[in-house]
């Protein structure tokens, strides 16, 4: 084996070298998407515990809004009962 046959061999091996890096890499990388798209096992039911109670908390709110609306309905009704009877009492007293 002469020394010429050692720079073939040199270039077969850096070349097979940077290949299998390249392809290492190109998995990493396609396992790091993977992971980013799909969170971890633990964090999944915490994340969705989370909404949970901020829908809770939305509805709650919401319970609240309308019990205001019926309140501001229900004054609004008999101040309109109300308003005819006095509109009258006033036309008899002129």
């Amino acid at each position: 084996m002469g020394p010429e046959l050692f720079v073939p061999l040199g270039a077969f091996a850096m070349i097979t070298t940077i290949v299998l890096s390249v392809l290492r890499y190109k998995e990493r990388i396609r396992s790091a998407d993977r992971e980013s798209l799909s969170p971890g096992g633990g964090e999944t039911p915490m994340r969705l515990e989370r909404i949970e109670q901020a829908i809770e908390a939305m509805a709650i709110e919401v319970e609240r809004i309308s019990e205001g609306q019926r309140f501001v309905t229900k004054l609004l009704a008999e101040r309109s009962n109300d308003a005819p009877a006095l509109g009258t009492g006033m036309r008899d007293a002129r």
